[in-house]
Parts: structure tokens; sequence; C-alpha cells
């Protein structure tokens, strides 16, 4: 935590007439019909409850708690300031996904709006509805099949230049001690930069990459601007990294002017040339906002996802044979350089199915929030206009009504149908579900298969809790020591 909760209630009474004009509009609002459940501290709400479980390593125990004391359909609560109506299970999710600009649109707390302050020239919603726009040219069929082998490239020089001993005390050096959560967000981060912006020097993104962490903790925390608050600090790092950006952009306009770019390399060319309806095109700092969301949205959940698949293939080594057995019998028949394809992706079911349980175990998206845009009725309870909502993956994916023995790992549930429609929603669902699932899918395979040609390993800390802040990490990094195959086997 950045601060305590006893240092930040000073804080907290310096917004009493926004408490009390909070308080007013509950009062107006409630009827007898409105979900159990409670509102906590003025202002506060029950944010800080909310954010602490997961700082504590009990990621899912606030939805969990209030399910079982109010409502395992529907409860009421407050969070970031914000009167809000928690919708739980697959029929909360089939609800929300389906009732897109029916009965509700998206939200988000106003840190998020602060920390992109240029998208509040229209609002966040208008800018995500342009975005998502844009978004489909670049990752449609034909885009996605010539990034495998960029992909695959990129991971391979990650592996040959990142993924050596850290531990000077280690005097084997066949075994290198390393840290993942880093390495992988890395990893991540340089295929955004080359995909999105052109940018692959590793010192660049090496240097780009630092300030993106401030940014995803600043988004979803309290929006109290002091010195030393994640917010603060992730008011900051954007500043710093719209800076960059804005260099870029710079010099991508000379670029294009000379012919030294194409129109079509990347999604920065395509904002620069590619007017709106009315003919005007994209101011400069529109466009670093918008790369900046791209960035911290292409990179974050995936890093976390291939961190906590390492994470499960060390605990579970028959797991682990059997994504190395798959993985392998695509690497043979290649020829020496020849890089990853669309077809060899195709064929690595089991390793996605891996991947799934591991985003259900452990999903990258803990939920997302909605806003009523009018007065409605769900579950028998009434949800009044202007309130927000918020699904939680946590509803479903740990509940045994939907997946049996929830704690076990079992890559087997993604045979063949898959589970039950709602239950499984680590990209969310409806017209919002992530324009990026595809993309993801593709540069998590493409680290799988880098990293099990190369490596076994093991966890260095074996009860190493996890956190969210916002994402899920591990608390120390997940530290590991990698066991290199032989030559003759990772050939």
């Amino acid at each position: 935590m950045e601060l305590s909760l006893f240092s930040m209630l000073p804080f907290a009474f310096l917004f009493i007439l926004f408490s009390i004009s909070l308080t007013i509009f509950f009062n107006q609002k409630a009827t007898s019909n409105l979900p159990p459940g409670k509102t906590g501290l003025p202002f506060l709400g029950e944010s800080l409850e909310f954010l602490t479980d997961g700082w504590k390593g009990q990621s899912g125990k606030f939805i969990h708690d209030r399910m079982a004391k109010f409502s395992p359909q529907a409860f009421k609560t407050s969070l970031f300031g914000a009167p809000t109506v928690v919708m739980c299970g697959a029929q909360g999710n089939k609800f929300l996904f389906s009732n897109e600009n029916k009965l509700v649109t998206a939200w988000w707390p106003s840190s998020i709006n602060k920390i992109f302050p240029s998208s509040n020239q229209t609002s966040s919603n208008d800018e995500m509805k342009k975005m998502r726009k844009l978004l489909p040219q670049f990752l449609r069929a034909e885009a996605l099949h010539r990034y495998i082998g960029i992909m695959d490239t990129i991971a391979q020089r990650h592996f040959d230049s990142d993924w050596k001993n850290t531990d000077n005390n280690n005097h084997n050096h066949d075994v290198s001690l390393v840290t993942v959560f880093p390495l992988s967000k890395l990893y991540t981060f340089w295929l955004a930069c080359r995909l999105f912006i052109s940018v692959e020097d590793p010192e660049h993104v090496a240097k780009f990459s630092k300030p993106f962490e401030l940014v995803a903790s600043g988004m979803f925390s309290i929006p109290i601007d002091l010195p030393g608050t994640a917010f603060n600090k992730g008011i900051k790092a954007a500043n710093l990294i719209r800076k960059e950006l804005r260099e870029i952009i710079k010099q991508r306009k000379i670029d294009l002017a000379e012919n030294k770019a194409s129109p079509t390399q990347d999604i920065l060319s395509h904002m620069l040339l590619t007017p709106d309806e009315d003919g005007k095109y994209m101011q400069e700092m529109d466009i670093a906002d918008k790369i900046l969301g791209l960035l911290v949205g292409g990179h974050d959940t995936a890093s976390a996802t291939v961190t906590f698949i390492i994470k499960y293939l060390a605990e579970l080594p028959h797991v682990y044979d059997l994504v190395l057995k798959e993985q392998m019998e695509i690497a043979k028949p290649k020829a020496p350089g020849e890089l990853l394809n669309w077809e060899d992706l195709q064929k690595m079911k089991y390793s996605w199915n891996v991947a799934c349980e591991v985003m259900r175990l452990v999903p990258p998206l803990q939920g997302a929030f909605r806003e009523a845009i009018t007065d409605f009725m769900y579950a028998g309870y009434s949800v009044p206009k202007g309130w927000k909502l918020y699904w939680s993956a946590h509803s479903t994916h740990q509940n045994p009504e939907y997946f049996p023995e929830p704690e076990k790992f079992d890559p087997s549930r993604f045979e063949g149908t898959g589970p039950v429609p709602y239950t499984y929603v680590p990209f969310g669902g409806g017209p919002r579900m992530c324009p990026g699932k595809e993309y993801a899918r593709l540069e998590i395979l493409v680290f799988m298969h880098n990293l099990v040609k190369r490596f076994r390993w093991e966890k260095v800390l074996p009860c190493e809790k996890i956190v969210v802040n916002p994402m899920p990490v591990p608390e120390k990094g997940l530290p590991i020591r990698l066991f290199p195959h032989n030559p003759s086997q990772s050939s």
C-alpha cells in the first residue's frame, strides 16, 4: 500500500462536501428493491477493502464474501467514489454483456480519466469507440498471420539476450536464476512497441517500459493526487511516456512526408494519416493518449498470463511434459532458422488449453465496470440510472457450479465446446470483448514455444503469494532456476 488507512483518513475529510452530496444521492435513490449490501465509508466506500484484499493475496475474497453474505446474484457497494451493484454469476455476465448500449454503457473510475486527460475532450466511451474502429485493421486475420514471424523473432532475441543468470553467487553456469515477471513484461512490451509504433531497439524499449508499471497501478487506485500515492505516480509516469511518444510522433510525421516510413507499417502511421468522419485528423496529444492506452493494454495482461503459465508448469511436471511434447513435434520438422507460422500455432491445442486454465485460475482481467443508462430491474432488484455495475471473473471462474473442483488445474475443461457460455470471461464478453484476444493468444503461444524448447525450470519460492495491483502478479516476481535442455532436445 502506498499509504496506510490512518494516513489517508485526514485527506478523506477534504472530500466531506463531496461525501455529503454522495449521501444525499444514495438517499434519493434508495428503495427497498436495491440489492442487499453496504456502502462503507464516505467517499472511499469499500474501495480500500476491494483493493487491499488483492494486495494481501486474497484475490476474489471481496466478491465471494459478499456473494455468500448478501446474494449470489447481485449486491450493492461503493467503489472509487461511485454507488455500485456487483452482478454475479453467468447470468450477471450475460445480462451485462447482452445489454451494452441498451441498459448499460462502459464506465471507468475517475482515476483513468485523469491519467488519460485528453480523452475528457469528449468522453472515455467515445474515445474507446474510435479505437475499436481503428483496431480491427491491425488485428484482422491477414495482419495476425504476418505478426507471427515478428513475434517469433523477438521471442528468440528476448530469450537469447535476457534469460541469463542473474545470481552472481551461482558458480554452476549451466543453471540460471532469473525473475520471471519483469522478463515477461519486457517480452510483451517489446512486441507491443514493435507492432504499434515500430520501436524495437532493446535499450529504447527498456527505457520506455519502466514507467508503465506505475501507470497501470495508478489507473485503478484511489484518486487522491498527493505525492507518494499510486495515483500521483501514475499521472507523472503517464506524462513522461506521453513526452516520449510525442517525439516519436513528430519524427514519424517527418518520415512519412519523406517516404521513409510506410503508411501501413503500424497503428501509429494509420492514426496520423486517417481522418475521422468529419475529415479531421487526430491531434498529437490524442494520438499519444491512444498509443499509451494500447501499450498498457497490449502487454500488461499477457505478461501476467505467461508468468503464471511458468508458475503452473513448474508445479505440474506432467503438464509441462505434454506441452513440451506438443511443441517439439512442431519444432522438429522445421529447417534451421525457419520461423513459426499460422499453421504451427493452430497445432498448439493442448498448450492453449493450458493457457486458458491458467487464465481461469488467475484471470488477468479481474472484472470491469459499466454504468446504468436507465432504471432497470435485475433478479428482482432495482438498479437506478447512473449507478455503476461491476462484473467479476471471480464470481464464475472459481464457482464449482460451473467448474467442478475449481481449485484443480485441469486443461481438459477447454476441450470440445469448452465451458458453459458466460462462465469463462478472461477477455470480457459481448460487444466489449477484448479486441486483442487473438493477438494475445499468438504472443502467449509463441512465448511458450520458445520457452519450453530451451528450458525446464523450478521455483525458488515454493509458496510465493499472488497479489493484485491492479493485475495479478507473484509477490516476489516469480524467481526460478532454469535448466537448459541438451542441444539434441531443443534443436
